[in-house]
């Protein structure tokens, strides 16, 4: 049987090679300690809960959801999103609902990319960027991520012959995996660059509320939030949303992963062209999911300030246990990861210090060679556990090393 070349593509996968070796591990009878997947355990919000649940009991929400369906959705990104950097959205033109904020990404080079074309990733980088482009024959050019830069993208060194070929840009700060925060000052250099080469910039956002220091340049009118450490958004530095689309989720803010529901907000030929695409895919999620959505965009938001408090807790309590075994890492100013550089004799093969550690320890952890060929070097590790048993494993791996 024969298939499309560009599956080729996505043959290699670390993480799958991760799961087998979980797996392995458990069948020898070690005790699992999941550091790998960034998935909160964290639960979602009562009234979130609530109102799917009051859904189910609507047979007006059981049937097929087109666009129109979707206003009251869009109402409420939009106004939170307003709420929180003051920058004004139409919910009828610049936002479209998704299955996750990997949705967008995955699907938005299909409407960008001819061929061919390049897309200007981040390396490392989240692994559904790549994927998205090569499903839609586009070629890729890592931007390199280094510590000395902050783990932010040198645009001049992007060859000029691959720009002459490039659509596309995808950013996404903080990030993941290196949980490197960009400043507003970034992000308009970035515009900049993008609107000069004529380039879609594409800003994927999850990690919006989980930030636990002070950013600073986050430019002025972000709105009447409290927290300032808000992370800046692409769209502050393009307020007329000329090149840019950003994408949102409720995974990590709210704890709904697995509800799979987000949104993008952005340009409104990049949004009718999304839109495009997802009505050839598919139609929208359950209404309910929505209803639930929206009670937790639109509601009480102490448990987004709890979920940050939280993992503020967790990272404080796992970098003092690695560097009390004599493990330095940087202590992450944001998201639900640390991202750790790999101690001799394993500085050059993250993968097989995780295969080895997961089944000599049972705990598993993320090779950095997962996220792109600049990662090598590195592990992350996911803070989705309770303190104790993050302290569980760290001792774990202490007598691993």
């Amino acid at each position: 049987m024969l298939f499309a070349q560009r599956l080729q593509f996505l043959q290699s996968n670390v993480f799958a090679d991760m799961d087998r070796a979980k797996a392995k591990a458990l069948a020898a009878g070690r005790q699992l300690i999941d550091l790998s997947l960034g998935s909160s355990d964290l639960p979602a919000e009562a009234h979130a809960i609530e109102a799917i649940a009051q859904s189910l009991y609507d047979p007006s929400t059981h049937g097929y959801l087109l666009f129109h369906g979707t206003q009251a959705f869009r109402q409420a990104a939009a106004v939170w999103y307003e709420q929180r950097f003051g920058i004004p959205v139409n919910p009828e033109t610049e936002v479209i609902p998704l299955i996750g904020s990997q949705e967008g990404t995955a699907h938005l080079p299909l409407a960008v990319l001819n061929p061919g074309d390049f897309a200007l990733l981040l390396d490392p980088g989240y692994p559904s960027h790549a994927g998205g482009v090569y499903l839609a024959s586009g070629q890729i050019y890592p931007m390199p991520l280094r510590a000395e830069n902050g783990f932010l993208p040198v645009f001049a060194d992007i060859p000029t012959p691959v720009l002459a070929q490039a659509r596309m840009m995808v950013l996404s700060y903080p990030h993941n995996p290196t949980s490197a925060i960009a400043p507003l000052s970034f992000f308009q250099e970035a515009v900049a660059f993008c609107q000069q080469h004529n380039l879609v910039l594409v800003h994927d956002f999850p990690y919006v509320d989980l930030v636990f220091e002070e950013v600073g340049d986050r430019g002025q009118g972000t709105g009447d939030r409290e927290n300032s450490s808000l992370a800046p958004s692409i769209l502050q530095a393009d307020p007329e949303k000329s090149v840019s689309i950003e994408f949102f989720t409720l995974s990590k803010s709210y704890n709904m992963g697995g509800f799979r529901i987000g949104f993008g907000i952005g340009n409104v030929e990049l949004i009718r062209a999304l839109r495009q695409v997802k009505a050839a895919v598919d139609f929208n999620q359950y209404r309910g999911i929505l209803n639930g959505a929206i009670a937790a965009l639109t509601g009480s938001q102490e448990g987004v300030k709890k979920t940050v408090a939280t993992f503020r807790q967790r990272r404080d309590v796992f970098v003092n246990a690695l560097h009390r075994i004599a493990w330095q890492v940087p202590t992450p100013k944001a998201t639900m990861y640390v991202w750790a550089k790999l101690p001799e004799p394993w500085s050059q093969d993250s993968i097989r210090f995780c295969t080895q550690l997961v089944e000599s320890t049972g705990v598993a952890v993320s090779p950095g060679a997962g996220f792109g060929k600049f990662g090598e070097g590195y592990v992350r590790f996911a803070l989705v556990h309770e303190p104790d048993i993050l302290e569980t494993a760290v001792q774990r791996i202490a007598e691993f090393l």
